[in-house]
């Protein structure tokens, strides 16, 4: 019987989600092994446990967001 598909999930302004256990090959050819269930790979390459995700997505502030579309209190 053949294995079924691992499953990625892409999180929006998150990690991707990877059903594991898990081999990653990063830019420089090592490999590095992740033997959870389930693991959170981080796409936007703040995470000081790269390429594992730590949330440090959470900290980056958002381009599109409301603060964005707001004027500082003296241009209004």
């Amino acid at each position: 019987m053949a294995e079924r598909p691992r499953r990625v999930v892409a999180e929006r302004d998150g990690p991707l989600l990877v059903e594991g256990p898990v081999e990653v090959v990063l830019d420089d050819g090592r490999v590095v092994c992740g033997d959870r269930f389930l693991v959170a790979l981080c796409t936007c390459r703040r995470s000081r446990r790269f390429p594992w995700c730590d949330t440090s997505h959470r900290r980056r502030a958002r381009a599109d967001g409301p603060a964005a579309d707001a004027a500082p209190e003296g241009e209004r």
